[in-house]
């Protein structure tokens, strides 16, 4: 029994409007939609500022420039980006983008191909946005330990509490206020207008 998965939103970045059909032809829409597309790399710049994609298609070249330096610049997202490009290039290419995690792709290519290509980069997308959320967790956590070490001090400097006195304190505090540690940490910095 298949259970229903989200599909992934594509960006389709190509000059060539026959790329666009054949790709939105072959790529089932249970999978993948919407397919949206952008003529270049400026156009693509522009419609990531207000939209997000699980998987960006370069097809290269792009008529603004070959398509390395949007490649490059989503890098460090958590976006599967593939580049697609002429055989002559493959080498050159795959050389230059595969420590980046981008994969290159021959053009013109088999519909089984790019069909495991985007299925492969569906995977690596959804395992990097639960690394990307994990490390988020991680980092606002780290703040909050920030905080309250930062309120810890400030007890022990203004107050002479003891370092598990302070700690008792903020734990006291936080639950007699029903508000997270990390809150009662901030009011008592703004408290000592630190």
């Amino acid at each position: 029994m298949k259970t229903s998965k989200t599909p992934q939103r594509v960006l389709v970045v190509s000059s060539d409007d026959n790329t666009f059909a054949y790709l939105k032809k072959i790529l089932p829409y249970e999978s993948f939609n919407p397919l949206l597309k952008a003529k270049n790399s400026n156009e693509a710049k522009r419609f990531l500022l207000t939209n997000t994609v699980d998987i960006m298609i370069i097809d290269a070249p792009l008529t603004d420039e070959f398509g390395l330096d949007l490649a490059n610049e989503y890098s460090q997202t958590s976006i599967g980006i593939m580049i697609m490009v002429n055989a002559s290039l493959y080498e050159q290419i795959a050389y230059r983008v595969e420590d980046l995690g981008i994969f290159t792709m021959i053009k013109p290519n088999s519909t089984e191909n790019i069909y495991s290509a985007l299925k492969m980069l569906s995977a690596m997308h959804k395992k990097l946005a639960k690394m990307e959320t994990k490390t988020k967790k991680l980092q606002e956590k780290m703040q909050d330990i920030k905080i309250i070490n930062q309120a810890k001090i400030i007890l022990i400097q203004k107050l002479n509490m003891s370092e598990n006195d302070a700690h008792y304190y903020i734990e006291k505090q936080s639950m007699d206020t029903r508000l997270s540690k990390s809150k009662v940490a901030e009011n008592i910095i703004r408290t000592y207008n630190y």
